[in-house]
């Protein structure tokens, strides 16, 4: 449902509560009143996105007006091809002639057209004789070379206006519903000393340099950024949201929590599948959520992987076919249904099970920002192109109780 389908169905619901009074010729309730304030109040929330979104719909279109493979004639030039990716999307910004400017001209820095800035974020870049060209800032992270679910896959995603985000870690529950005659009074329920966190964006961000032959090739440069550049940058926030340590520049990661329960695989022949389910089990009756995922070191997984039962066969499948040659083979198959992250990022010895997609959030700004120059150091005397990837997250925990630390044998 698109914006202007929401305030359709908002607008229409308010319409029905007082089209319902009237036909039973009686003035609104106290509670009908509340429920039409809250749809005039959604549709007015609405009515800003939708102008906003209308704003950024008009300058992108007078962006592609402007642009010169927009005006020109010929079909091919003046074909709009989307950028699939952020290495895509800077090299069609830059194109050949920005990279030759780079190479011929000391001092010189190009990026491509920002999408979404905040009025914090560093606007334009300076120090051209061509004038000021704009930070690009694309919106999606792009893992490259890493099939299937990674750790943050695995959280809710949000973006940030601000440079922090504050959430409220709500206490024991006290009191709870019940059945009542009528007439009778109700019980109280609620959830004690609820406790405010906040959570501030951390910068992670590196460079590497590049020999101006190599940026000749335009394809060679969407491959860098793809490849080397957003590869690392998902790896490096990938051990930030498992394990950083919240210290100075640090993200504050998940088993660095305050609150998060443990669950201890016990000896022989107590096993890790069992401590695994065990953890499971205390997600739902710490919170009455379910868990979702595991995130799980590629040595304790290969063990489970190659687990076999007395008849020899690997209870996850050979290596030709499934279980006793039942259906084809799954290259990782998930541990007790839940989506299952291999990574380096947790420690061998350690999984993490949680319900990640209700307890936790990851929060972004804008997105990964690449810039490449020639000014750095007097690279542009010896024909080195400086390229720099960087972005800003926040990892929020609002149910500390919903994430449980597996030690394993």
């Amino acid at each position: 449902m698109n914006m202007h389908q929401k305030r359709a169905a908002a607008l229409a619901a308010a319409q029905a509560i007082v089209e319902g009074a009237k036909a039973s010729v009686r003035n609104m309730t106290d509670d009908e009143k509340s429920q039409v304030e809250v749809h005039l109040k959604e549709v007015d929330e609405l009515d800003v996105q939708i102008k906003a979104a209308d704003g950024d719909q008009a300058r992108l279109a007078r962006l592609a007006e402007l642009t010169p493979e927009a005006k020109s004639g010929n079909s091919d030039e003046g074909r709009q091809e989307i950028a699939r990716t952020l290495g895509d999307h800077f090299a069609k910004h830059v194109g050949k002639e920005g990279f030759a400017n780079l190479k011929a001209i000391g001092g010189y820095t190009v990026s491509a057209p920002e999408y979404v800035k905040a009025a914090t974020d560093p606007q334009l870049i300076t120090g051209t004789p061509f004038g000021l060209m704009l930070t690009e800032v694309d919106r999606t992270i792009v893992h490259a070379n890493r099939p299937g679910p990674v750790v943050a896959d695995l959280m809710g995603s949000g973006t940030l206006s601000g440079n922090a985000i504050t959430y409220f870690i709500e206490g024991a529950l006290e009191g709870d519903l019940a059945t009542v005659a009528q007439g009778g009074a109700k019980p109280q329920f609620h959830n004690a000393d609820p406790s405010t966190v906040t959570d501030a964006l951390k910068k992670i961000a590196g460079w590497w340099d590049t020999a101006d032959e190599m940026v000749e090739d335009l394809p060679f440069m969407v491959s860098e950024i793809n490849n080397r550049g957003l590869y690392r940058l998902s790896m490096v926030e990938e051990a930030q949201l498992t394990n950083g340590p919240g210290t100075g520049s640090t993200v504050l990661g998940l088993l660095n929590r305050t609150g998060i329960q443990t669950e201890t695989q016990a000896v022989s022949p107590d096993s890790a599948q069992d401590a695994l389910f065990r953890a499971i089990t205390k997600v739902q009756t710490a919170t009455g959520l379910s868990a979702d995922g595991i995130i799980i070191h590629p040595t304790d997984y290969q063990k489970l992987r190659l687990s076999k039962d007395a008849n020899q066969q690997y209870f996850g499948g050979g290596f030709f076919s499934g279980q006793y040659g039942n259906g084809g083979i799954v290259s990782q198959p998930p541990l007790w249904g839940l989506s299952t992250v291999v990574t380096t990022a947790v420690a061998a010895g350690t999984a993490i099970v949680g319900a990640f997609k209700q307890a936790t959030t990851v929060y972004r700004k804008g997105g990964p920002r690449v810039e490449s120059t020639n000014s750095d150091l007097g690279k542009f005397t010896a024909d080195i192109i400086t390229t720099r990837i960087e972005e800003r997250v926040a990892l929020a925990v609002r149910i500390p109780l919903a994430i449980v630390k597996v030690t394993l044998l």
